[in-house]
């Protein structure tokens, strides 16, 4: 059975990625972990007394959640855990204990909890994860089925890999796949690698039966294009890796990466150039 990992502090951004989340559960029948990390003890004396209140409130809530929308998921659970420490810290652990295939968090913003803001941790999380991560910026309309995905290709050889997660969703939701190759440079050897790795991804989306279409951009900023093409076809999802770079003090997704998620209006799933579907599907 798989698991969604979903991070909430009960700001509207969280639940729009817990409604967001609850949607992906449905179609690819996974129990779901709601979790609300609590400052250590270290980092509550430098607030007021309010702290034990306030969890006992968030247990409240997530009692009150589950309960409202535990008969939209009748085949899986919901549940919850409270983890002390660093938000993106035990977000993370949590879904390698949990094996989860998927965490879900939002992008932005707190509220009624104040002290927590999920959404600042995004980038960590996303950076830290041993799965795949969905981002959302709240606002957007979860109601909407998915049914279009942004799948950009560029010249990096680990472009291709986001393919055996992306048709994994695509097919649970029977989204359509829209492949975007992304030209950066007119260095022949470059643009021939971005169609040679297209021309890869579409042999296995055929042998997946994958709905796709092809297009392609000449683009200066990675991001810009992957958005603005999303758009363009009011996608629901755009499929990116995270262009991980790891450094002595910190782990730190790519330049690329860190601005679509930071703006994109549309849900981002960012996957590590070694990530699969938990399991083991790879490409």
């Amino acid at each position: 059975m798989t698991r969604i990992i979903v991070a909430i502090d009960f700001s509207d951004c969280s639940i729009n990625a817990f409604l967001h989340a609850l949607t992906i559960a449905q179609k690819c029948g996974s129990d779901m972990t709601l979790v609300w990390v609590q400052k250590s003890p270290a980092e509550k004396d430098k607030f007021s007394g309010q702290f034990n209140d306030s969890t006992k409130d968030v247990k409240k809530a997530m009692d009150e959640l589950i309960e409202k929308y535990k008969s939209e998921l009748p085949n899986n659970t919901i549940t919850y855990k409270v983890r002390t420490g660093k938000v993106y810290k035990e977000v993370t652990s949590e879904a390698k204990e949990a094996r989860a295939m998927l965490i879900v968090v939002g992008t932005h913003g707190a509220s009624g909890f104040e002290e927590f803001w999920i959404g600042s941790n995004a980038n960590k999380i996303i950076a830290s994860s041993s799965c795949p991560v969905v981002t959302i910026r709240g606002g957007i309309n979860v109601q909407r089925p998915l049914t279009r995905i942004v799948f950009p290709i560029d010249s990096a050889e680990e472009t291709r890999q986001k393919a055996t997660f992306t048709s994994y969703i695509a097919k649970k939701h029977d989204a359509e796949v829209f492949m975007l190759k992304i030209y950066t440079s007119k260095i022949k050897a470059m643009r021939h690698n971005v169609d040679l790795y297209a021309t890869q991804v579409t042999r296995y989306f055929d042998e997946e039966k994958i709905k796709y279409k092809i297009d392609a951009v000449d683009a200066l900023n990675i991001s810009d294009a992957m958005i603005e093409y999303a758009t363009m076809i009011d996608a629901n999802m755009i499929s990116i890796m995270t262009e991980q770079e790891t450094t002595a003090t910190n782990i730190l997704i790519g330049p690329y990466a860190h601005q679509t998620v930071n703006h994109s209006p549309i849900p981002v799933l960012s996957i590590h150039p070694k990530e699969t579907l938990s399991g083991g599907v790879g490409m």
